[in-house]
This record gives structure tokens, sequence and C-alpha cells, in this order.
């Protein structure tokens, strides 16, 4: 018997680290995961690629007794940050870098994949390599594909994510909805630019994006249950170039999010409507790009999440505590429309959060956190 141990997991999250690509364009981390997926390839395994989705990749295993399908998703993209651990492995493509920890999740992943090809699982196991979670809606492209029929279709959907405030190796869920929804914002302001002492001649673009932003605020306070809440927040904002000229236009972005897909089609809602009510006022145009794509909310389906974590409780080896909601976005949410499951924290203890360029996870969370994932799939198997 095969044992997966944390050498091997470590040598996967090293690998996979040097080599971090953006959505849609993971061809090395593709070639990287096939060659070691197809190393293990037996009779009760069959690897999937797709040609209209190619960094994709699914395996799915044929249970000796099964009542059921079971999936298992990681995601396998990188984000557009240019890395500044200082580690010896750190990223070798100048300005892209695994800031969010999914190198942790295909080690895992890969540890599956290579434990169920030793020791086949009662039920059918789907395991799912995503690719575009960071952007491009990777999880709703898969999904529009037709990549989850027939025998590909699971029953029910578990992943994980990690977490920098838990310690590492730490599980961590919740019955309910675990990441919010979310949307990009993104608005161009139409006016009309001019002199900036004949203000009377203008139609000020300036003025009416500073009137959006703050009317944005009352989305949150006063469209929204102050119990359910709700997050706008703008990032980035474009216009001018004098301090004497009153421009043409002004561009702004930011992020929309709800703990609920009603919410947050409410928030897209009001979003639209005060938009429309100031470009009338002001006379002028108002474009506004309000996109969820996939990033719906992660919400748990409730039975599964109490026997997750009735399971995980019970469990002596494995540190368990039980999550509080939070603003993260996650694609997965898409899936978890579609299909049921539940998504776990994975504590990776470090004092730098995720996006940061300092990410630096601790690689002890590696071994305990295969390990509750596999006895998890092994128990839902035998439930």
């Amino acid at each position: 018997m095969t044992v997966v141990n944390f050498e091997a997991l470590q040598q996967y999250r090293r690998d996979l680290h040097l080599i971090p690509e953006l959505a849609l364009e993971e061809h090395q981390t593709h070639a990287y995961l096939l060659e070691k997926i197809k190393s293990w390839q037996n009779d009760t395994m069959r690897i999937r690629t797709v040609p209209e989705l190619p960094t994709a990749i699914l395996v799915r295993f044929q249970g000796t007794d099964p009542k059921r399908t079971i999936g298992y998703r990681t995601d396998i993209d990188a984000l557009p940050i240019a890395e500044q651990t200082g580690l010896p492995f750190e990223s070798t493509h100048p300005g892209m870098m695994h800031a969010c920890g999914h190198d942790v999740h295909m080690s895992l992943a890969l540890g599956l994949v290579h434990y169920f090809s030793q020791n086949q699982p009662k039920d059918n196991l789907v395991v799912f390599f995503q690719p575009a979670e960071e952007a491009k809606s990777g999880g709703k492209l898969a999904y529009d594909l037709g990549l989850f029929t027939d025998e590909w279709r699971p029953d029910e959907f578990y992943g994980i994510h990690d977490q920098p405030d838990l310690p590492a190796g730490t599980l961590s869920t919740l019955d309910g909805t675990l990441f919010a929804g979310t949307a990009e914002l993104k608005v161009a302001v139409h006016g009309q630019g001019g002199h900036a002492a004949y203000p009377h001649l203008v139609k000020d673009p300036i003025v009416a994006a500073s009137e959006l932003i703050m009317q944005f605020q009352t989305v949150v306070s006063r469209s929204v249950d102050p119990i359910k809440g709700g997050v706008v927040s703008i990032g980035v904002i474009n216009g001018g170039q004098a301090n004497n000229v009153i421009p043409d236009d002004v561009y702004f972005e930011g992020t929309v999010r709800s703990m609920t897909r009603v919410g947050l089609d409410l928030m897209m809602k009001r979003i639209r409507q005060i938009a429309a009510g100031v470009a009338l006022a002001n006379d002028i145009t108002i474009d506004v790009s309000l996109e969820s794509g996939s990033y719906l909310p992660v919400e748990n389906n409730s039975a599964l999440a109490q026997q997750v974590i009735t399971f995980m409780q019970s469990r002596d080896d494995i540190d368990f505590e039980v999550a509080q909601p939070a603003m993260t976005g996650e694609d997965f949410g898409y899936l978890l429309q579609q299909i049921p499951g539940v998504m776990l924290w994975l504590g990776v203890n470090d004092t730098h959060s995720l996006h940061s360029p300092k990410l630096n996870i601790d690689e002890s969370a590696l071994l305990p956190g295969f390990e509750a994932l596999k006895s998890l799939i092994e128990w839902r198997m035998a439930h």
C-alpha cells in the first residue's frame, strides 16, 4: 500500500509554486499535473482532458461498490502578483505568484489521486483540476461545457481553501454560506470637459463620479438588511490630467459582495438604478458593468455540512473549528449552486494575507490537510 507522505506533498507544492500561471494559461501546470497523474494510472482510473478547456483535468475512479459519485475540486491558476518571499523555490515566472495558495490546493488533490490509485474507493470519485478560479470564471466554463454529465457528474462536491489566519493543519467550515458572492463593478462616467474656470460650460464627470461613489455606499446602509450585510468598495479611480482642466471622462472600479444570491442580485439592481438617476440629474452618460461570473456565494449544503462537521469533531486526529462567514469570493460557489457540496478552510498559519506578495504558507499544514480530506471522503463513502 502506497502511503502519501509529507515529503511528496511538499515536493508537489514547491514544484508548482515555481511555475504559477494565470487563468486559462496554466499550460506548464497542466503538463506537470498530467505527468504525475498518468504515472499512477491503472484500470480503476480514467483521465479526461477537454479541448474546449485545455488546461482542465478530470480523474474518475470506479468505485468497488458505488452508491454515489463523490466530487473533489481543486483550482490551479495563480495571480498577477510579483512574489516577494525570497524563498528558494520562489516563482520563476515574473509578475506571477501562487499568492492564494492554489499550489497547496493542487498538492492535496494530487495526494488524493495518488492515494485512491492505490486504494480503490468504495463510491465513484471524480477529482477536478479546475483552471481560471481567480479570473475568467473557470467553474462556470466547465459546467456550461457539460463536463459534469453522466458518469462524470458528482452527486456531491467538496473542496478546500487555505486560510493564513488559522493554525497550520486546522480544518474549518460551517452550515451555511462560507464565502460571499461577488461582482466586479466597472463604471465609465462620460461628461463634457473644459476649462475649470468655466464650470457652467461643462458637464463635470468628476463631480458626478464623486456623487455616484457616495450614493453607492447607501446600497449597503439603506437597501440591504443590516443583519445580512454586504460590501460595496471602490478600489480604482481615474480621471483628468491637469488641475485646471475638467476632463470628459472618469472611470472607476470596485467590488460588490453579498452572502446570498438574492442579496447580490438586489445590490446590483440598486447600483444600476442609482447610476441611472445620477446620470439623469447631471445630464451625462454613465455606463455600468457588473459581472458576477461564477463568483456566487459559496453556500454549503446544510445536510452535508452538518455531516462534515460531525465527522471532523468526532476525530481526535483532526483539529477542527466551526467557521465564521467571510466576504472572500470563490468561484466554487457557482458549482455549489448546481451540485450540493461543502467547502472548508485549511489553516496555513501565516501573518500575511491571501493575495499578499509575501504569503508564505506553513507547509506543516499539508499532511494533516491531506489526511483529513482523505478520511472525510472514505468516511462519507461508508455512510
